[in-house]
C-alpha cells in the first residue's frame, strides 16, 4: 500500500510540474507575441506588467524579468516622451532580479547595456562618462559570456552610428560591427523558441543605412 501511495504522488507531482511548465511556456509565448505587436506605450506598459507577474508568480525564472526589462527599454526608445531615468531605473530593477536568478547570461547583459544607454539619453553630453562606461562594461561581460551573442555587436554599432565622427563614430566605423552582427545571426540558434531572438532585421536596417 504504501509502494502505491508513494507511486500515486510521484505522478501527481510529475502531473502538477508539467502543467506548470506548459503554463509557463504558453505564458511566455503569448506574451511575446504582445511585445513584438506593441506599438504604443500603452502596449509596452501592459506586456512589461505581464512579464513582471509572471516573474514574481515563479520567483526561479530569468525570462520573464528579461522580458519584462526589454519591453520598458522599447517604450523608451519608441516615446520620446517618456521619463528616461524612470525608465531605466525600472529596467534595472527587472535586471537585478534577473541576476539573482542567472549571474552569468550573457542576455541579460545585453538588456543591462540597454538600461544605462536609456539613462545616458537624459542628457548624453554630461551622463556619457558614467553611463557610457557602463554601458561598455556591460556589453564587454556579454561577450565575455558569449562571444556569438549577435546582439552584442548590434548594439555596439548602434552606439559607434549616433557617436560624433570626431570621437570616433559615424557610418564607416559602425559598419563593421552590423556586419559582424548580421553575420552571426545567420548561425545564430537560440536555446528554445522562448529565448531572445530579436536584433536581426534591426541589425540589416543599420547596416543598410552604412552603406547609403
Amino acid at each position: 500500500m504504501k509502494t502505491i501511495i508513494f507511486s500515486f504522488t510521484l505522478l501527481l507531482f510529475g502531473y502538477q510540474s508539467n502543467a506548470q511548465s506548459e503554463k509557463f511556456t504558453k505564458g511566455i509565448q503569448q506574451n511575446l507575441e504582445l511585445l513584438d505587436s506593441a506599438k504604443t506605450s500603452d502596449d509596452y506598459v501592459k506586456v512589461a506588467a505581464n512579464f513582471e507577474r509572471m516573474a514574481d508568480a515563479e520567483k526561479t525564472q530569468w525570462l520573464p524579468y528579461y522580458y519584462a526589462a526589454l519591453a520598458n527599454i522599447w517604450r523608451g526608445f519608441n516615446d520620446s516622451k517618456a521619463d528616461y531615468d524612470e525608465v531605466g531605473d525600472k529596467a534595472d530593477a527587472l535586471i537585478a532580479k534577473a541576476e539573482t536568478i542567472d549571474s552569468k547570461n550573457s542576455e541579460i547583459a545585453v538588456v543591462k547595456s540597454m538600461a544605462a544607454t536609456m539613462h545616458m539619453m537624459v542628457d548624453p553630453m554630461s551622463r556619457w562618462q558614467k553611463y557610457g562606461m557602463m554601458q561598455k562594461e556591460a556589453l564587454e561581460t556579454a561577450k565575455q559570456l558569449d562571444g556569438k551573442n549577435p546582439r552584442i555587436y548590434f548594439l555596439e554599432g548602434q552606439s559607434i552610428f549616433n557617436m560624433p565622427e570626431q570621437f570616433g563614430g559615424g557610418k564607416e566605423n559602425a559598419k563593421p560591427l552590423f556586419e559582424k552582427s548580421v553575420e552571426l545571426f545567420k548561425s545564430f540558434k537560440p536555446v528554445s523558441n522562448l529565448y531572445p531572438n530579436w536584433g536581426n532585421k534591426l541589425a540589416e536596417q543599420m547596416l543598410a543605412k552604412c552603406k547609403s
